[in-house]
């Protein structure tokens, strides 16, 4: 008979190993009955006292309403842009049970609470097991925690681990579970799970040590997140990565014995490798998160209308191409949803954390010179008032105004070219006379009027030296006015908060003006990167090469590139031909594939120019008008409501348009077409196509001209 049948009851492992080695390794019935007994005695009375003491002594317990989290900029889809640590330092984004890999609660229920889903906080099989091997050991074997009760822990932490502390845990584990559903117990849970330094619950682990959300993760990685919370500083992947791949395996191990995976998958999962290094948390969009979390610092969750995965692209493409255009360049970027005016990606710097190009400074929102990226909105009002087509001959020579005398960036002169070739190669001397044309002010105005201030310097009037770039623009608004040129002739403020509703569209060009503008920029040449024929974009170069930029759009969106130095010191040779169109094209590319534009509106000319009506053949700056005083619509005047009635045939009855001056023959245009019949002649009537707005133009044999817009009704 051994030692254990006389009654010897051995108090340590080395005890019932000497136990075992003189007669046997097995309990008799009774000291088995004994233990059980005990074990169930203590497992009462533990419950009871836990219970007792949470109606006396703890008072209601905490569910985690008052949890601090981090703060999150979210994309236009709810995706991760970038998160702030909470004020106390720590990492702790907010997740749910839907949003975690199903493969992670397998393992975690296998390996931490078989039993989640059916006890009541408190497992009584584990409670009686762990104190049947305290009673028979001497000392603790295994811990009967629960994941409630770890919750407990968690949201009442308290460094002693005394018998007291279980009471309190196993107390406030039953009152979580009267209170909340087990998935709500299991969110605190894996939103407070230590992983290691800052790092609190899943999302922050997941992202932290994968670079990627915890809703897609491969077993090995699953395995590893419920291993590190039972030991999160000893097992930390980044300082103790043996240590950390032991403890995944042995989570594999378990969980393949107790049939929750296969054993193949597990041995499969060991071979994965345990990361060695930290990530940084997710860091896009910077400069509109800042923005963002200013406004608005007290809310938890902010959304934008920018898409991660443009955003994305565009950083890298700005983080890549600011070093080779110089040690002290920045690059910044804004693409534009054409259709709603969302903004998509917005890059304000080459590098964020690169001090030397301060890469913290948002030069989307800096105003800088835009050289010559405002010539196709002076076209726009030249072809909005009749006085050209695109294939329009017009002057490249030596001009004077006053004092100034404007030239071309080469410093030569292309003689008489048509005005599409001017707007294409961007000939100065052409942009300068028709602004002279249309006027400074009116483009000011109506710039202003389309959503997009220009700034002058202080004490300046508008002049003829905004044709190259004489003021200021910000690049957000300088790429929304090219976005209304996509939209033929309309903008959208540029919106980049998801929650502010859709503004309203605002006049910038006549639609036929707008695809004319279109039609001439899909045609200027591409640098090397680039092909022909696929975006309408523009060039600028400021005075004294201090900004470069590159404007282009598609059917779908509008793209801007600001190139320069934050400090606004010159680049020598740096213009934005070849410093900025790359990087526009390289964007186009890496976005999407290229959408078509709109088609022609009505009232479009298709014609070369012998072939256009005589006034548009060639284009007469201000200074060559003749003699005679110029042509005046005399009736309607600007800006009235003209009563129509029906003829009863679904038509309107004609409308009659008195002209006076003006140098013979006349021509008059309903939204830039012709009036058939109307040639020469000073009172016609036209046949409108119904009722809304009109504008009605006339114009001369010297090019001068006369406008008005009235509203049909």
């Amino acid at each position: 008979m051994s030692d254990l049948d006389q009654g010897s009851l051995p108090t340590s492992k080395g005890g019932l190993r000497a136990a075992a080695s003189t007669g046997g390794n097995r309990l008799s019935l009774r000291q088995r009955l004994t233990y059980l007994t005990a074990a169930i005695c203590a497992v009462i009375t533990l419950v009871a006292l836990a219970g007792a003491w949470s109606i006396t002594a703890l008072g209601p317990a905490p569910v985690g309403n008052d949890l601090v989290y981090s703060k999150l900029v979210l994309d236009r889809e709810g995706r991760l842009l970038r998160a702030y640590a909470t004020p106390n330092g720590y990492w702790r984004l907010p997740v749910s049970v839907g949003a975690v890999d199903p493969r992670f609660l397998t393992l975690l229920f296998a390996y931490e609470d078989k039993r989640f889903r059916e006890h009541f906080g408190v497992d009584p099989r584990a409670m009686l097991r762990a104190t049947y091997q305290f009673l028979r050991n001497g000392h603790i074997v295994s811990g009967a925690s629960t994941l409630t009760m770890q919750v407990a822990r968690l949201i009442e932490p308290r460094p002693d681990r005394t018998v007291l502390a279980k009471l309190r845990q196993i107390a406030r584990a039953v009152e979580l579970e009267r209170r909340l559903s087990k998935d709500e117990i299991l969110n605190l849970y894996l939103n407070l799970a230590p992983y290691g330094g800052n790092l609190e619950g899943i999302r922050a682990a997941s992202l932290a040590y994968f670079g990627r959300e915890p809703r897609r993760l491969t077993l090995g990685e699953a395995a590893l997140l419920v291993a590190l919370p039972q030991s999160p500083e000893a097992r930390r992947p980044d300082r103790a990565n043996a240590a950390a791949r032991r403890a995944r395996d042995r989570v594999l191990d378990r969980a393949a014995a107790a049939g929750a995976i296969p054993h193949g998958e597990a041995a499969h999962a060991k071979a994965e490798p345990v990361p060695t290094v930290r990530r940084s948390m997710p860091m896009l969009a910077p400069h509109a998160a800042d923005q963002v979390m200013a406004i608005a610092p007290d809310r938890t969750v902010h959304r934008l209308t920018i898409d991660a995965f443009q955003q994305r692209s565009l950083e890298y493409l700005a983080r890549e191409r600011a070093p080779t255009l110089g040690p002290d360049v920045s690059v910044a970027i804004v693409a534009i949803d054409n259709a709603s005016g969302d903004v998509l990606a917005r890059v304000g710097s080459g590098d964020y954390f690169d001090e030397r190009r301060a890469g913290q400074v948002d030069m989307t929102g800096a105003v800088r010179s835009p050289g010559s990226a405002l010539k196709p909105f002076i076209y726009g009002l030249g072809f909005e008032d009749g006085l050209m087509h695109p294939e329009t001959l017009i002057d490249d020579r030596p001009a004077r105004y006053g004092g100034y005398a404007p030239e071309n960036f080469d410093l030569t002169f292309q003689g008489t070219v048509t005005v599409r070739q001017a707007l294409q190669f961007s000939l100065n001397v052409p942009a300068v006379a028709v602004l002279d044309k249309v006027g400074a002010s009116r483009l000011t105005a109506r710039l202003a009027n389309a959503g997009a201030a220009l700034q002058l310097p202080k004490g300046e009037a508008p002049g003829l030296a905004m044709a190259l770039g004489g003021v200021g623009i910000r690049l957000t608004d300088l790429t929304m006015l090219y976005s209304g040129i996509a939209r033929l002739g309309t903008t959208l403020p540029a919106t980049e908060r998801a929650d502010r509703p859709p503004g309203s569209a605002l006049r910038l060009i006549d639609p036929v003006a707008a695809w004319y503008v279109g039609n001439v920029l899909i045609g200027a040449p591409p640098p090397e990167n680039g092909v022909r024929g696929r975006i309408a974009f523009k060039t600028g170069t400021s005075y004294g090469y201090r900004d470069a930029w590159a404007v282009g759009f598609d059917g779908k969106r509008t793209i801007g590139v600001w190139v320069g130095r934050a400090d606004g010191a010159p680049v020598p040779g740096m213009i934005g031909r070849t410093a900025a169109a790359p990087v526009l094209f390289d964007a186009f590319a890496r976005t999407g594939r290229i959408v078509r534009l709109p088609p022609p509106p009505k009232g479009v000319i298709f014609a070369p120019t012998a072939k256009l009506p005589q006034t548009l053949v060639r284009f007469r700056p201000s200074g060559l008008v003749g003699g005679a005083p110029p042509p005046r619509i005399v009736f309607p005047q600007n800006g009235v409501r003209l009563d129509v009635a029906g003829t009863g045939r679904g038509k309107l009855e004609p409308v009659g348009v008195k002209v006076a001056g003006g140098t013979p023959p006349l021509t008059v245009l309903v939204n830039g077409s012709p009036v058939a019949g109307g040639r020469g002649h000073r009172t016609l009537f036209f046949d409108p196509d119904g009722p809304g707005f009109l504008r009605l133009t006339v114009m001369d044999a010297t090019g001068a001209a006369d406008s008005v817009v009235v509203r049909i009704q």
